[in-house]
């Protein structure tokens, strides 16, 4: 891998490697941007085939954090860590320390939290040898389970899109499929089954479907069927990659909003969604509740400071929505745009201050 081009192509800053002998710390910190602030982003422990594989994800994730913390309007710059092992047999308590030292050797500049094949427990290990970790346990003030928060941002995420495609936020009504109902699309039913949503639910969960279908009334489809239903919204709740070749053409939905991460399989496949007159709520925007929720915990966590927040990720969508009918591109290039007229508005506004602080130094 030829590293350094890399970082130069996308632009990032930094990339830390951890390595702690006795523990088994293998861990790779990438710090994309911290033009808004420092870069914000979990740490995900995984059994990656080859270290180059997990510097590439390490990499990828710090990326879209930087959008993501942008597009959710956060003061914060993108930064994700992996760590290399099995999160089911691997971890120890070291571990999770000697990185918590590393993570204060860095000053400030990257914050973590939880991710995938992380916990809580792992957050409160690492917060016993740095103050720069997120999503620890509500005893020391932490935020606690994030799912609510993310639910409920996608839920107002929907309600703009709604809005959108049907001059009407109103979800009374709509059929949505949701496909996957794990902790954050559960408690999702949970707000759309209160504004009068009917409700397709599917799972590979068995129990998980059951409990939707016995609170909120949804109907059950086999997994590969919920493409199919006749539907007003589309909500992708589970696995990435769900709007593609193949499922484009089966989805009825005139709406496509939901909490699952890298819904479309290719770029490509957003500018399809564009053609068709699919209204899709670009999943780093609409699914940003939890990182907003966390991210309040450095200012001493207040819940209803938080969930004003999330409730402002309708604006979000909608001025997402408007990015793409002022320039006539796809709402996922909209997205990144959005994101990067802040970034860069930002770059710009430092440049033309340190132009002028040379100015008035030079006429001294």
């Amino acid at each position: 891998m030829e590293l350094f081009t890399y970082l130069e192509e996308y632009d990032y800053e930094q990339v830390v490697f951890c390595q702690d002998k006795e523990s088994g710390l293998k861990a790779i910190i990438a710090i994309h941007d911290t033009t808004l602030g420092p870069a914000l982003g979990g740490t995900r422990m995984w059994t990656y085939d080859t270290e180059e594989d997990a510097i590439i994800d390490a990499l990828r994730l710090s990326r879209g954090m930087t959008y993501k913390n942008a597009a959710a309007g956060l003061n914060l710059g993108g930064g994700k860590t992996v760590i290399i092992g099995d999160p089911k047999k691997d971890k120890n308590e070291a571990m999770f320390r000697a990185f918590g030292r590393y993570i204060q050797g860095l000053n400030g500049r990257y914050i973590t939290a939880e991710d995938v094949g992380t916990t809580v427990q792992d957050m409160d290990t690492i917060y016993q040898e740095t103050n720069f970790v997120t999503g620890i346990s509500p005893a020391f003030g932490s935020s606690g389970n994030p799912s609510p928060a993310t639910a409920f941002g996608v839920y107002r995420g929907m309600k703009a899109a709604v809005n959108e495609a049907f001059g009407s936020d109103s979800l009374e009504g709509k059929v949505v499929a949701v496909q996957g109902v794990g902790n954050v699309a559960y408690h999702l039913c949970r707000h759309l089954h209160e504004e009068g949503a009917q409700l397709v639910v599917t799972d590979i969960n068995k129990e998980a479907v059951q409990r939707a279908v016995d609170d909120f009334g949804a109907k059950a489809v086999d997994p590969d069927d919920i493409y199919d239903v006749e539907c007003d919204i589309y909500a992708p709740c589970a696995l990435g990659a769900t709007v593609n070749d193949d499922t484009i053409s089966r989805l009825s939905a005139k709406v496509i909003a939901g909490s699952a991460n890298n819904q479309l399989a290719e770029s490509r496949h957003g500018e399809a969604l564009y053609e068709k007159g699919i209204v899709y709520a670009p999943d780093y925007v609409i699914n940003a509740g939890g990182v907003i929720n966390v991210a309040d915990e450095l200012y001493g966590y207040n819940r209803e400071r938080a969930m004003n927040r999330i409730e402002k990720i309708y604006d979000n969508i909608a001025k997402v929505f408007e990015i793409s009918r002022r320039d006539s591109i796809p709402t996922n290039v909209a997205a990144d745009r959005m994101a990067e007229e802040r970034i860069n508005g930002l770059n710009k506004s430092r440049s033309t201050f340190l132009q002028n602080e040379h100015h008035i130094i030079s006429r001294r």
